[in-house]
């Protein structure tokens, strides 16, 4: 598949002060200032995140409220249930605050709730508001979810229930009446960043609870490898307070995680030390897993189960859902591209509609998002859920999903989402209408060049600039994010040495020199562009900086990402 490449620009005159106030290498200091560092203060904040630089919780709008009204609680032994959504962000956030409020109020008083995918839904549920109102519980906080529970809230009210709402989504005009909303996308909320998990707005709970009660902020500290975990997981911008948590989490995850963290470390096989990546490849998957495939419910009892042995069979269980998802992800996706495979008008389509009433639910999502991979375009998977038909939809990059499913609502009996993904059901009877409407929307409104995948480059450099202190540099830039992606790099007028090799029928080991400097790289499932190679002409290639490590030695290697002629 071919791909756009697009080089962002630098401000060079910024970029040669921050030289000369580092003393560091000027590819570094441009890829800096356009991710808006350009002095030394922004610099050494970046590359070492304090957590004193965290902000005060007290200036999030209703904290006083939410710390009054769980002393309230307190005081008057009310029972408080926790309540998360039952993803990675929801079930660290329920697992950290259902440890944190029970390390300061009675266990029997105390208990924690996680919606099932699939009876239940997302979010809040009728469901968990009647087991609280049947099991005599006064106060629920909601973490990950409830800005939008306008109805429910006040379902709850009417049965004496309040609800302390954490939450990160983009509120609606009408908020529920709850007793505090914590959210700082509130549009009245002054609290300086905006952009924290579901997780992280739990930790600053907590962090107030702590001052309130002269509490040390090791109290909740201590729950630093679940917010990182959640911050990787649900792909929030690795900016701001988020880095920090994210960097000192991964610091905790890497030293002293929690034994459920540690027994996935160790079924993953992770040897070396974690990274973001890691987290987001091999912990959140097998967290994700069990709301996916079963109940969401075991994933809390892993993250607060303190014997590694107990730990361990939790974490098991949800290495055995994971291996269950990635069976149906990937018989679901070959089945997908059949569908399209078969059919010349899907083919030639600028969007995928396909369907199937015996897929598995829980990975539709993940379907939709492997087809991109294959037919870059706005992706719907469909399959049956009762008496309708349920799915998920993923977008390309640039082009606004939700819209385009708004605009099909006729034929929906309801639908979600956001810019880039979303869910919605329909009756089995209007599948095609809807496929039909879906893709004439995409048709008209999808600007063609939205339809080859861009990649996007920081800087142009030179093989001599690629050396061991220029990459423990790269290292320092981490934890790696949104908005703050790991630097992609391009190099001009490559030559291939005669070295390069097709690995395991799918993948290239790259030995490419500039000028007299020779340098490897691994390209995976690029075998398709090893005939560029043998034709002996420069190359431009785009690629990552890594190092890897073969019997003990480790040297660095490009990651390549696409390679074409030099023009």
């Amino acid at each position: 598949m071919e791909k756009r490449w697009n080089i962002l620009p630098f401000d060079n005159y910024k970029a040669e002060q921050l030289k000369q106030s580092l003393g560091i290498s000027l590819t570094i200091c441009k890829i800096l200032v356009q991710r808006g560092i350009d002095n030394f203060e922004e610099a050494r904040n970046y590359f070492r995140p304090q957590l004193e630089q965290l902000h005060s919780p007290w200036l999030m709008k209703d904290m006083q409220k939410a710390v009054s009204r769980i002393e309230q609680a307190i005081s008057d032994a009310e029972k408080i249930l926790i309540f998360g959504d039952y993803d990675v962000d929801g079930t660290t956030a329920v697992a950290s605050m259902y440890q944190f409020i029970t390390g300061i109020y009675d266990e029997a008083f105390t208990d924690f709730y996680i919606p099932h995918r699939y009876r239940e839904g997302y979010g809040i549920s009728r469901m968990g508001i009647d087991f609280a109102a049947a099991n005599g519980f006064g106060l629920i906080i909601s973490l990950d979810c409830g800005i939008k529970s306008v109805e429910l809230i006040g379902y709850a009210k009417t049965l004496g229930i309040d609800f302390i709402v954490c939450d990160h989504h983009l509120p609606d005009k009408i908020l529920p009446e709850a007793a505090a909303i914590l959210n700082p996308k509130q549009p009245d909320c002054t609290y300086p960043y905006k952009e924290l998990c579901g997780c992280g707005v739990g930790l600053k709970l907590m962090a107030a609870l702590a001052e309130h009660y002269s509490m040390p902020p090791e109290t909740y500290y201590c729950y630093l490898d679940l917010v990182a975990t959640a911050i990787a997981a649900d792909i929030v911008p690795m900016t701001g307070e988020n880095r920090i948590l994210a960097y000192h989490g991964l610091k905790k995850i890497n030293n002293n995680p929690v034994p459920g963290i540690k027994a996935l470390i160790k079924l993953g096989n992770i040897q070396q030390e974690l990274s973001i990546t890691n987290v987001v490849f091999v912990i959140a998957p097998r967290v994700n897993a069990a709301g996916r495939m079963d109940d969401a419910r075991k994933a809390v009892q892993l993250f607060i189960e303190k014997d590694p042995v107990k730990a361990m069979e939790f974490a098991e269980m949800l290495h055995s859902d994971n291996s269950d998802r990635k069976e149906a992800d990937s018989s679901i996706t070959r089945e997908a591209l059949d569908i399209i495979q078969a059919d010349d008008e899907l083919i030639k389509s600028k969007s995928s509609v396909v369907y199937n009433e015996n897929w598995h639910k829980g990975v539709v999502g993940i379907v939709a998002s492997r087809l991109i991979e294959h037919f870059y375009r706005p992706t719907v998977v469909l399959t049956k859920s009762g008496d309708l038909v349920a799915g998920s939809a993923r977008s390309v990059a640039g082009f606004n999903l939700y819209e385009a499913i708004y605009a099909c609502r006729e034929h929906l009996v309801a639908y979600g989402g956001h810019f880039a993904a979303a869910g919605l059901s329909l009756l089995p009877e209007h599948v095609n209408a809807f496929r039909q409407k879906f893709n004439e929307v995409v048709s008209e409104t999808i600007d063609e060049r939205l339809l080859i995948p861009e990649i996007i480059i920081d800087a142009e450099i030179s093989f001599t600039e690629i050396t061991e202190s220029f990459y423990n540099i790269l290292v320092q830039m981490e934890p790696y994010g949104p908005e703050n992606m790991r630097p992609v790099f391009i190099a001009r007028n490559v030559m291939e040495t005669g070295y390069s090799k097709i690995l395991k029928e799918q993948h290239v080991r790259f030995v490419v020199k500039q000028q007299q400097l020779t340098l490897t790289g691994i390209g995976f499932n690029m075998h398709d562009k090893f005939d560029l190679l043998g034709m002996k002409k420069p190359l431009d290639i785009v690629f990552t900086i890594d190092e890897n490590e073969w019997q003990g030695n480790k040297t660095l290697q490009l990651k390549m990402i696409d390679i074409r002629l030099s023009e």
